[in-house]
């Protein structure tokens, strides 16, 4: 051994600089974390939960990435060959979002002054200028994900995936287009889904207004029935008041009618079981352009609709006086009339959770829109067999409960969002009004053959492609080797 050549000074502390930087290297060069799809190892494979290209990793995805890296890096060692999939999600809204602010902020403009095209084209420099923090985050961290794998949800090839699961499920009858309740953000101007939906508690102001019974006085009806509202601005969309069927205060005036405040409009008295008959005065106002619950009333009892809003916010002309006004302008101006013409009886402090955009923080609306929707109620059947079968586990278990909670409730599912970055939904109009739904761009109409197509100018929600996730990174629709050896998944941590 030869004892002259001195050895290398080793620093007296740690320094993850350097040392780390040099061994993910080292790690990448040997594709240590490559996953070989004509191994004969038993597979194991997990999709790491892609992050919004929009912004940098937090601690929730360290955490969460060390719980996928210790199982993969246990996995090899046991003999495993091992797929942990990376890549990031385009994260429809919220990139637009931070492109729109940066467009305006240096230039002064909006998309609409550069039109679909190039604006896009802005988003996809943006992209390629600032999304790929994450992927040197990952590596700063040492998580051994299979970097030569690298995926992101706009993808030609993922793209392509997205339309084949949208034919499939409109083929199949999953899918369709209707006019239902959504989460509208009157600043955006797009819907949202539950999920981007911030409940924020909030001080506000509770308003009791006196309707008057249109029909008889001085019965055991009485002469008014008082409803408290935290939005007396929508209540030019009025269509009913309506009660609990047992409380006793109400029994003599369900079935007649009274009139609507500021409209002077006639309106029902009508029983619901939804009612809460100890919150407030016990009635409530249904407006069912405008929540969600009284949508619910109003189909259950037949009522009519009427949207009083703008996308924007505003009051519209059905709301009278008062169309053109910012709802929270409104607000004010319809309380001031209240109260002016006798029918404000009192305004009480009230705190609750009202809904938020999760990007700009605007006050939600529940509006009344045509949007594309995927039929939830078979879909969720298998998702909740395996779960009840035991094919499925959860860890903690008690996480069990609050998934099959939400999929025994779960709505259909509105996947349409009026944004410019994203998947373009795959239909196209021609001008009868015909809709040809398609994997690739069609030449001609489906039905009449016309050439003057017109493709539907809403991209999907974000969901509805990193859903394929685990599968469409894996090469499907095709049968890849990646696809044959590694699917499906056997691990989702969140």
């Amino acid at each position: 051994m030869d004892t002259t050549t001195p050895l290398p000074e080793i620093a007296k502390t740690y320094e993850p600089t350097e040392i780390e930087k040099r061994w993910i290297a080292r790690w990448a060069e040997l594709k240590v974390f490559h996953a070989n799809p004509d191994s004969t190892k038993a597979p194991f494979a997990m999709a790491c939960p892609p992050p919004n290209v929009t912004g940098s990793l937090h601690l929730g995805h360290a955490v969460n990435g060390t719980i996928q890296d210790a199982l993969a890096r246990f996995k090899r060692m046991r003999g495993f060959e091992v797929l942990w999939q990376p890549g990031t999600d385009h994260a429809g809204i919220a990139t637009q979002y931070v492109v729109e602010k940066k467009l305006y902020r240096e230039e002064k403009k909006t998309r609409h002054d550069l039109g679909r095209e190039a604006f896009t084209e802005r988003i996809w420099a943006w992209k390629e200028e600032y999304g790929n923090t994450i992927h040197g985050q990952y590596k700063r961290l040492g998580a051994s994900l299979d970097y030569d794998r690298w995926r992101f949800t706009m993808d030609e090839g993922y793209s392509r995936a997205v339309r084949r699961a949208f034919v499939k499920l409109y083929d199949k009858g999953y899918i369709y287009r209707g006019n239902r309740m959504i989460n509208w953000c009157p600043s955006c101007l797009t819907s949202l889904s539950d999920l981007e939906v911030s409940q924020t508690e909030q001080a506000d102001k509770l308003y009791y207004v006196r309707y008057p019974v249109a029909d008889g006085e001085g019965d055991a009806g009485g002469t008014e029935v008082i409803v408290a509202t935290v939005r007396p601005e929508t209540m030019l969309g009025d269509v009913a008041v309506a009660v609990n069927p047992d409380d006793e205060r109400y029994r003599g005036v369900v079935g007649r009618t009274v009139l609507l405040p500021l409209a002077e409009r006639p309106i029902p008295v009508i029983a619901d079981a939804h009612v809460e008959a100890d919150f407030g005065t016990g009635a409530l106002k249904i407006t069912p352009a405008h929540d969600m619950n009284d949508y619910e009333i109003g189909l259950r009892h037949n009522l009519p609709i009427i949207n009083t809003l703008t996308p924007n916010g505003q009051l519209n002309d059905k709301a009278g006086f008062y169309g053109g006004l910012d709802r929270f302008a409104a607000r004010k101006k319809v309380v001031a009339d209240l109260e002016e013409k006798g029918y404000l009886v009192k305004v009480e402090d009230y705190t609750h959770n009202v809904g938020h955009c999760s990007r700009c923080d605007s006050v939600l609306e529940p509006y009344l829109s045509d949007q594309w929707f995927v039929r939830m109620d078979e879909l969720a059947k298998p998702a909740i067999r395996v779960v009840e079968e035991n094919q499925v586990k959860f860890h903690p278990e008690r996480w069990a409960d609050v998934y099959l909670e939400w999929m025994r409730n779960i709505r259909d599912w509105n996947i349409s969002r009026q944004l410019w970055w994203g998947h373009q939904i795959p239909v196209w109009y021609c001008p009868e009004g015909h809709q040809t739904v398609a994997e690739e761009t069609p030449t001609a109409c489906a039905k009449c053959g016309s050439h003057e197509l017109k493709q539907d100018a809403d991209v999907l929600d974000t969901w509805f492609s990193s859903a394929l996730w685990p599968f469409a990174t894996l090469g499907w629709p095709d049968t890849t080797p990646m696809f044959e050896k590694f699917y499906p998944t056997q691990v989702l941590s969140t």
